[in-house]
């Protein structure tokens, strides 16, 4: 398996700034795709969401931008744009294509070296570098200045990054991209096991378990720093509506609920986006279960593949 590039029509491109730490990762359906949205967080950044609406006149999207930068990365969406149009992607409009791109960040500003953050040119790269090849996990794209644990700030956290994961569903796939950025603990749904997260100490590898010392009273080093953010793409080749695309994506927050430790936290702005570029017809339960499977192996995938950077251990050797 490739991960989300098992869907037909999906491409995943990556732009990634290993100096400066931080960078966009790109999904692309050129021939476009109905879409869906769920918001599971309270510290959301993002452009474009509303497309996904079923009540908006938008009937699909061409691609999703993650980026790193908070606020500042919604820009590498502007990018994703230029480019999609300069190559005939989008809706025609006279003699012009007009690409429809929601994009939405995660919080790496504590990670990045300051005053980095991605770029127009940076989205552009990205969608340029897009292939349906096998999707590269861990320290790239979105992912390279993504971490997770962060109970008590970066000095205990440990390296997020990149996950993909596709599951069979009768006839049809479901597969998903995750950047982790989250505040708390990965946890792998089929074992209960933690496997990344807050550390006991600076010096150790030995995992604290966050939902645990937070009900023993433990709190946030700082209390109001939305430093996090998992960031979610689930497509699937059987056909969905809009409404069923939302469905799909709602659904799909169940993954970053067992995968995470917690997660949906107030500092956290998980966004999920389905994507449907198929015509097999499949149980929408089905999908909803391959969803949220895709989600949390995906999720697990990711820090497995994160390396150490910038002093913050990664499991990847």
């Amino acid at each position: 398996m490739k991960g989300i590039t098992d869907i037909p029509g999906i491409q995943v491109g990556h732009a990634t700034d290993l100096d400066g730490r931080t960078g966009v990762t790109v999904v692309l359906c050129e021939k476009g795709a109905v879409a869906g949205v769920d918001i599971g967080g309270s510290a959301t950044g993002s452009s474009e969401l509303d497309v996904m609406n079923p009540l908006h006149i938008t009937s699909s999207i061409h691609a999703v931008t993650m980026a790193g930068g908070s606020a500042f990365g919604l820009e590498a969406a502007c990018g994703v744009r230029r480019f999609l149009e300069q190559h005939g992607v989008g809706f025609p409009y006279g003699g012009s294509r007009i690409p429809i791109v929601p994009g939405m960040i995660l919080f790496d500003l504590g990670f990045a070296k300051p005053g980095v953050r991605p770029t127009r040119e940076m989205g552009e790269t990205a969608a340029a570098a897009a292939t349906d090849e096998a999707v590269v996990e861990g320290c790239v794209g979105a992912g390279t200045g993504a971490t997770v644990g962060k109970l008590f700030g970066l000095a205990r956290a440990m390296k997020g990054g990149i996950g993909s994961c596709t599951v069979q569903c009768g006839k049809a796939k479901v597969s998903a991209i995750v950047a982790v950025n989250a505040f708390g603990d990965v946890r792998d749904p089929s074992s209960g096991k933690l496997v990344a997260g807050c550390r006991k100490s600076e010096k150790s590898r030995d995992l604290l378990d966050t939902e645990k010392a937070l009900l023993a009273g433990a709190r946030r080093e700082n209390a109001v720093a939305p430093a996090n953010t998992t960031l979610c793409v689930v497509a699937t080749d059987a056909r969905l509506s809009k409404v069923g695309a939302t469905r799909l994506a709602k659904r799909g927050q169940a993954g970053v609920l067992r995968a995470l430790s917690p997660g949906h936290a107030t500092v956290d702005g998980d966004v999920v986006i389905a994507m449907s570029c198929g015509e097999i017809v499949e149980d929408a339960d089905a999908l909803g279960v391959a969803a949220a499977e895709a989600i949390g192996q995906s999720i697990v995938r990711a820090v497995k593949a994160a390396r150490t950077m910038n002093g913050v251990p990664g499991l990847a050797r």
